[in-house]
């Protein structure tokens, strides 16, 4: 079928293809992100919540976090996490990290050795 002097295949080529847009990644995402590079990469996030916080002066959220260390390698991983979340400077945009604290650990060595790990990060809006 000719339509001015293309045919139909040959109009359909010829549009426009718009690249995909990123999606918006929220401070959640980012706080997930510190906390896997903080964990070596060992952890799996077994469960982020958040809701909202406010003072007078600030506003933010309070994350909770549950992470799942499996393995050997993973649980050292996890060891040092654990030892090193507190006093970590994060460096996430827009966003001030004012506490980071773990909740709980508990360890299993049988039948593999695994550690969960459940952490509160109060993070507050940098404007």
């Amino acid at each position: 079928m000719r339509i001015e002097g293309r045919t139909q295949f040959e109009d359909q080529q010829s549009q426009t293809v718009r690249p995909l847009r990123k999606l918006r990644r929220g401070p959640a995402e980012h706080l997930r992100d510190a906390l896997a590079a903080l964990a070596q990469h060992h952890a799996t996030f077994v469960r982020h919540s958040e809701r909202a916080w406010a003072s007078i002066t600030f506003t933010g959220a309070r994350h909770s976090v549950e992470l799942f260390f499996d393995g050997a390698d993973a649980v050292a991983a996890g060891e040092e996490f654990v030892a090193c979340l507190p006093d970590h400077e994060f460096t996430i945009r827009g966003q001030i990290v004012a506490e980071a604290n773990v909740t709980s650990v508990d360890h299993t060595l049988l039948p593999a050795p695994r550690m969960e790990v459940s952490v509160e990060v109060l993070m507050l809006d940098d404007k």
